[in-house]
C-alpha cells in the first residue's frame, strides 16, 4: 500500500466523486445508446433514455466483473494508490467529460478515466507505476474496437440489404422499428456492462488502499449496485448535445441502418466485456455507424465530422492525464 492513512471522510468524499463520474458517464454516453432510435424516430427522447437506462442497470445481472478487475488491478501499481491518486484521476476524467459534453464532442469517458489514472500515477511515482500490459491493451483497443464495429456494422448492413431486397419499404420500416428496440436494448446492456464496471474498479482500488477491502476478496455488493444505479440515472438525464452528432451528422440513418449499427456495437461491447477489456462505447458505436454508412458509398459518410471525433479519441488520454497530474498536486493541498 501507499503507506498513507486514508480517513473515512476522504473515502466518503472520493466514493461520492466516483459516483458523480459514473452519473456523468451515463449522461455523457446516453447519446451512444439512444442516438439511432431517436434520430430514426422509433422512440421519443424521453422514452429512449428510460429504455436505455433500464438495460444499463439490467447489465448488473448478466456480466462478470472482469472489466472492474482490469481497472482496479491492471492499469497502475496498487501499492502507489492513495486518495490523492484517486482524486486526481476522477477530476481529470470529470473535467474532460464536461469539456467534451459542452462542445458536443463524442469522446470516451472510459479513456478519460484511464488517462486520469495514468496521469495521477505518473505524477506521484513516474512511469514505473504503470502496468504497461494493461495500459497497452486499453490503448490498442482505441483502434480495434471502432474498427471491429465498422467491419461488423458494414457486414450486417450488407446482409440486411440483401435479405430485404424484395420486401416493400413499408414492411421493412415496420419490421426494423421493432428490431431497433431490441438492438438498442442489447447495446445498452453492453454499455452498462462495460462502463459501469470502470467506476466499480476505481472505487474498489480506493477501498483496498484504505484497508476496507482486500485484493483477494470480491467487490462489495453495495459498490456494484451503486455504480450501476448511478450510470442508469445519468443515462435517464441524457447528453442531448451529442445525440445529433451521433445520430445524423456522421451519416443519415434509417431503421435498418440504426439496427445494424446498434447490433454491431452491442456485439463488440459484449466481446470486450467478456475479455475484461475496458473499451470506449463512444468509439465503438461511432465505428459501427461509419461502417453502416460506408455501405452506401464513401460519400455517404461525413468524413470531416468523423475526423474531428477521431482527434478527440487521440487527445483524450494525454489531455486527461495532464489534468489529472495537476489535480493530484492540487489534491495534496485540499485533502
Amino acid at each position: 500500500m501507499s503507506g498513507i492513512e486514508i480517513s473515512l471522510t476522504a473515502v466518503v468524499v472520493l466514493v461520492s466523486l466516483a459516483l458523480l463520474f459514473d452519473f456523468m458517464n451515463g449522461f455523457h454516453d446516453a447519446a451512444n445508446s439512444i442516438a439511432t432510435i431517436v434520430s430514426t424516430r422509433v422512440l421519443k427522447p424521453h422514452q429512449a433514455v428510460i429504455w436505455a437506462a433500464v438495460f444499463n442497470v439490467v447489465a448488473y445481472f448478466i456480466f462478470e466483473l472482469k472489466v472492474a478487475s482490469t481497472i482496479g488491478k491492471g492499469t497502475i501499481d496498487a501499492s502507489i494508490v492513495d486518495h490523492f491518486v484517486v482524486f486526481g484521476a476522477l477530476i481529470g476524467a470529470i473535467a474532460w467529460n464536461v469539456i467534451t459534453w459542452y462542445y458536443g464532442i463524442p469522446s470516451s469517458s472510459s479513456h478519460a478515466l484511464v488517462g486520469g489514472l495514468v496521469g495521477a500515477a505518473i505524477a506521484k511515482s513516474g512511469p514505473g507505476a504503470l502496468i504497461w500490459g494493461g495500459v497497452g491493451k486499453i490503448i490498442a483497443f482505441i483502434f480495434i474496437a471502432p474498427l471491429l464495429g465498422f467491419l461488423v456494422g458494414g457486414l450486417l448492413m450488407v446482409a440486411v440489404s440483401w435479405a430485404c431486397n424484395r420486401t416493400s419499404p413499408t414492411k421493412v420500416d415496420r419490421l426494423f422499428r421493432r428490431l431497433q428496440l431490441l438492438s438498442a436494448a442489447a447495446y445498452s446492456l453492453g454499455h452498462g456492462g462495460n462502463d459501469a464496471q470502470k467506476t466499480i474498479g476505481i472505487i474498489w482500488m480506493l477501498l483496498i488502499a484504505a484497508g476496507m477491502s482486500k485484493t483477494g476478496e470480491g467487490v462489495p455488493g453495495w459498490v456494484v449496485m451503486a455504480c450501476y444505479a448511478a450510470m442508469g440515472l445519468g443515462t435517464m438525464f441524457g447528453g442531448w448535445r451529442i445525440v445529433k452528432t451521433m445520430g445524423q451528422r456522421i451519416t443519415k440513418l434509417n431503421q435498418p441502418k440504426g439496427f445494424a449499427a446498434n447490433s454491431a456495437g452491442a456485439a463488440t461491447l459484449f466481446l470486450a466485456t467478456a475479455m475484461g477489456i475496458p473499451v470506449s462505447t463512444t468509439h465503438t458505436i461511432t465505428g459501427s455507424i461509419m461502417g453502416v454508412g460506408a455501405t452506401g458509398g464513401v460519400k455517404k459518410v461525413r468524413w470531416t465530422v468523423a475526423g474531428g471525433i477521431v482527434w478527440a479519441w487521440i487527445l483524450t488520454i494525454p489531455a486527461t492525464a495532464l489534468i489529472a497530474a495537476m489535480a493530484w498536486w492540487l489534491g495534496q493541498l485540499l485533502l
